[in-house]
């Protein structure tokens, strides 16, 4: 792989990296690409609505009870994020733009997309509508540079919808998703092998995917506010200090990540969560939130084409407290009604909150397609991940 990050609006089509390919098949490397799509939702409808271009864009609700779930680039400058409440965000933005969501349309675009993906690799795992990792080490089209396809896809993908995407191209999903992050928007960044641990020490800690902003203040009274910081302790610190979420911490902080591209995995479950900006408490709040996070789970269990029995509400309190209610149902869920209903008994029986909440999340679980060992493959598998989520 050829070492650069950089921003390139219009890629450059080269003859393919034969120094990447050999040097990267002689260490027996992976080749993984993380494709980011920018401000996806809001870009899409700057696309499709001219007068929205350029200008400050939040998609969804605008009324003192909603949440924004995506901004514009236009709008981050002035601090809008999504989670947000909508009356911070206006009041952060005055000339803020909201639109409603339209998952339709996003779900079509990103399909678009993925057709894009396909015709380098089988190996696709989404994320969610406007992310995936790709695994080229083998690709269909036997390019054999990692770069190469990158700037490929992200020239398909301006040509064919009209919207820019981020890219990361490494050895690993961590440094990849590192790497996407770097240059954004419309940005290109590859690290190339023997770099990783170098890149990584270079960055703040808060760029390691699942430190939060709670954890890096937590790392700073602890004296940490880079990845060599983080290098330099040794693993019974950090274990000592951050539990099992110390493990993850020392690979990362050494650019190690041994996690496979699962493309097609079976899920023991399907959902969502938003951690927040600032905390909330109040219940039109967290009512009108709970409303943006269903019809984004519904969205991606509609798109899954799944079905199942279980519903689960999650919410992480102030004091990083963590509680799950779950309300399972004799049979298999409808429709989005039905969701909705057990959703909302769910989050009322807890009303009024006893303290302020950052995080909430719901989940449908006891799918239809799962089975016993296939669950518990996907539980262990899913171990390390779930460290993600504990700062």
């Amino acid at each position: 792989m050829t070492s650069a990050c950089r921003r390139s609006n219009h890629p450059a089509v080269a003859n393919p990296d034969a120094a990447e390919r050999d040097e990267d098949e002689a260490r027996g490397l992976r080749k993984i690409i993380h494709v980011d799509m920018d401000a996806f939702f809001a870009s899409v409808e700057q696309r499709d609505n001219p007068e929205l271009r350029g200008r400050p864009v939040a998609v969804g609700g605008s009324s003192g009870r909603g949440v924004v779930a995506a901004a514009s680039y236009e709008a981050r400058v002035f601090g809008v994020r999504s989670a947000m409440p909508s009356v911070t965000a206006k009041r952060k933005c005055p000339e803020l733009i909201f639109c409603k969501s339209r998952f339709d349309v996003y779900r079509e675009v990103s399909e678009q997309i993925r057709a894009i993906f396909r015709e380098h690799t089988p190996h696709i795992e989404p994320l969610s509508l406007d992310e995936a990792y790709l695994d080229v080490t083998e690709d269909l089209q036997g390019i054999g540079s990692a770069t190469r396809i990158a700037e490929i896809i992200r020239s398909r993908i301006r040509e064919e919808t009209q919207l820019t995407a981020s890219a990361g191209v490494s050895y690993n999903k961590f440094l990849a998703k590192l790497a996407s992050d770097q240059n954004k928007p419309d940005g290109l960044c590859v690290i190339r092998p023997g770099q990783g641990a170098a890149f990584v020490q270079s960055l703040p800690v808060r760029r390691f995917h699942g430190v939060g902003p709670r954890g890096a203040e937590k790392m700073t009274r602890l004296g940490i506010e880079t990845g060599a910081d983080l290098a330099a302790k040794d693993i019974a610190w950090l274990r000592g200090h951050f539990g099992s979420f110390g493990d993850y911490l020392y690979r990362a902080a050494r650019g190690i990540d041994l996690r496979p591209v699962r493309a097609n995995r079976i899920r023991k479950s399907i959902g969502g969560e938003r951690t927040f900006h600032e905390d909330i408490a109040r219940p039109d709040q967290v009512r009108a939130t709970l409303e943006e996070i269903i019809d984004i789970v519904w969205d991606r269990i509609a798109q899954k084409q799944a079905r199942g029995r279980t519903v689960t509400l999650k919410l992480k309190f102030a004091d990083f407290r963590i509680a799950t209610r779950a309300r399972s149902m004799p049979r298999l869920l409808a429709d989005k009604r039905e969701f909705t209903v057990a959703a909302r008994a769910l989050l009322e029986d807890e009303l009024p909150l006893p303290m302020p909440i950052r995080l909430m999340g719901l989940t449908l679980s006891s799918l239809e397609q799962e089975d016993a060992g296939a669950q518990a493959a996907e539980e262990r598998r899913s171990a390390e991940q779930a460290q993600l989520s504990l700062l």
